[in-house]
């Protein structure tokens, strides 16, 4: 029997999740939105698909979480895109009230379900589904760690040549300005790139990733990713679902890990069939913990003024 995704929100992202997990053949998907017709035609446009690519999923349209009862994972992708100018700070009292009132629902309709939240800012926004939904912490966790990582290894991919599947890397802390690229962690085929890479090089590859969304907001001009932001989504989900145990990059809530508590920061976890089942610890170097702090107070701030 095929698992049940609920896709919260019918915008570029969700609808590209939604698209990407049906292809999976391994759930059903359900996309909601509170756009009469929207859902239901993304939809009906991705089930159509199914004898081309070649996938049985059902996959539904609605405006009603009623048709979401019983998902095993429930996906927020509901808000207000970025804009040119725009920080994903400005973003968090208005998406506040959009991600407040749908893990509301989604939990009285599927209270046994696994959270992500896509919305941004998004370690706020996971730290207030993990507070409204009353789950606990391993079955509400963000997605941001990964989109910033591969971003990370598609530019060090780029300068270097190769494969991006030859570049490991790991990027800690929120999704935003105080992200950090772990560059001494970093390899291109298990070779250190401050071995290969000038400083200079790599200096210029952080900045660039850490401003990777806005570039993008930047260039489209009414809207920010979707591609990549959804290819993260379902790597998460596929290892829920298919209970890998991969060790991802994702916003969990730390509970004396790191020396930090009560906040959702993004760290590697390792996600299985129960969510995030362990949190792993790096020994960070000096500059890096304190990096890793500046990033908890700028998630924090945001915390403060949802007052939650």
């Amino acid at each position: 029997m095929r698992k049940k995704i609920t896709v919260v929100g019918a915008g570029n992202v969700g609808a590209t999740c939604a698209q990407r997990l049906a292809e999976r053949g391994y759930a059903d998907i359900v996309l909601v939105d509170i756009i009469e017709g929207m859902p239901q035609g993304k939809a009906l446009d991705i089930l159509e698909s199914g004898p081309v690519v070649g996938f049985d999923s059902n996959v539904i349209g609605t405006n009603s979480y009623a048709d979401t009862a019983g998902s095993d994972i429930a996906i927020i992708t509901s808000g207000v895109p970025r804009k040119p100018g725009m920080s994903r700070d400005d973003l968090v009292l208005t998406n506040m009230k959009i991600v407040k009132g749908v893990t509301e629902e989604l939990v009285k309709a599927s209270p046994n379900c696994i959270i992500i939240v896509v919305a941004n800012p998004l370690d706020a926004m996971a730290q207030l589904a993990f507070k409204v939904s009353g789950f606990p912490r391993n079955r509400v966790i963000g997605m941001s760690g990964i989109l910033d990582t591969a971003r990370f290894r598609t530019f060090l991919a780029q300068e270097l040549g190769v494969s991006v599947e030859d570049v490991a890397a790991y990027v800690l802390g929120g999704h935003g300005d105080t992200m950090i690229p772990l560059t001494r962690m970093a390899t291109v085929g298990g070779v250190p790139v401050t071995e290969v890479l000038p400083e200079e090089t790599i200096s210029k590859i952080v900045e660039r990733t850490v401003k990777g969304g806005g570039e993008i907001v930047a260039l489209l001009k009414t809207g920010s990713a979707f591609y990549a932001p959804s290819a993260g989504v379902v790597q998460m989900v596929d290892a829920i679902i298919l209970d890998k145990q991969n060790i991802l990059p994702c916003a969990a809530y730390l509970d004396g890990e790191y020396g930090i508590n009560g906040v959702f920061v993004g760290v590697p976890a390792k996600l299985g069939k129960n969510g995030m089942e362990q949190i792993i610890e790096i020994k960070l170097m000096p500059e890096e913990e304190a990096a890793l702090k500046k990033s908890v107070d700028a998630v924090r701030e945001l915390i403060e003024i949802m007052k939650i």
